[in-house]
């Protein structure tokens, strides 16, 4: 089997990061708390150059956080598109864009809840449990406005999940009761500098 999956197809070999990033800026991750992640995106209507540098620029924020996924609204964009670069529980590497992402309804008989840890680059330093189903299939576009489908299982699905929550603008502490949400953000109060550091000297590499 491949071991990596670019837009849902096979390829020989991969770089170690998706080449979109090389082109990127680093974007200012938005935290729960902020409008833009809690109200629906709008759809992407231009496919264009400034659709394309803005992925570019996901990509390469993505990485900066060490983040397996990254929605638009998290650096501020009011658009429905995300990023991923992320495993799934073969240890097979899905990397790749959706623009207009639509979460398939799975058939109750054919899904099975996974209750498995999960965290947000915009809720830095909290990881708490959330159930998700064990596959999911997204139907979306590229870039240059092709259609394009994308399955993904275990860990990937989680991934594929929590993005397209993200455009919808749901965050994972919507999916949690009153007190696992308390227990979330108490987690990040107690880290969230520390993660802000790491990110800041991912920066300060970068730009040495």
């Amino acid at each position: 089997m491949p071991s990596v999956f670019v837009q849902g197809r096979p390829v020989d070999s991969y770089p170690r990061h998706a080449p979109e990033a090389r082109h990127g800026k680093v974007r200012r991750i938005t935290e729960a708390g902020e409008e833009v992640l809690h109200k629906p995106c709008r759809d992407v209507t231009e496919f264009g150059p400034d659709l394309a540098a803005l992925i570019d620029d996901m990509f390469l924020t993505m990485y900066i956080a060490d983040g397996a996924g990254l929605a638009a609204n998290q650096v501020g964009v009011d658009l429905r598109l995300f990023v991923y670069d992320c495993p799934d529980d073969d240890g097979v590497r899905h990397v790749g864009h959706v623009v207009n992402p639509v979460l398939e309804p799975l058939d109750a008989s054919r899904r099975r809840l996974l209750d498995d840890s999960e965290g947000c680059l915009s809720v830095p330093g909290a990881v708490m449990d959330v159930p998700r189903p064990d596959r999911a299939v997204v139907h979306g576009f590229d870039r240059d406005g092709e259609p394009l489908v994308i399955e993904g299982t275990g860990y990937f699905a989680r991934c594929l999940a929590h993005e397209t929550d993200h455009v919808n603008g749901q965050v994972y502490l919507d999916r949690l009761s009153g007190r696992e949400r308390k227990e979330a953000l108490r987690q990040m109060a107690d880290r969230r500098d520390e993660v802000l550091a790491r990110r800041a000297a991912r920066i300060g590499a970068l730009s040495a």
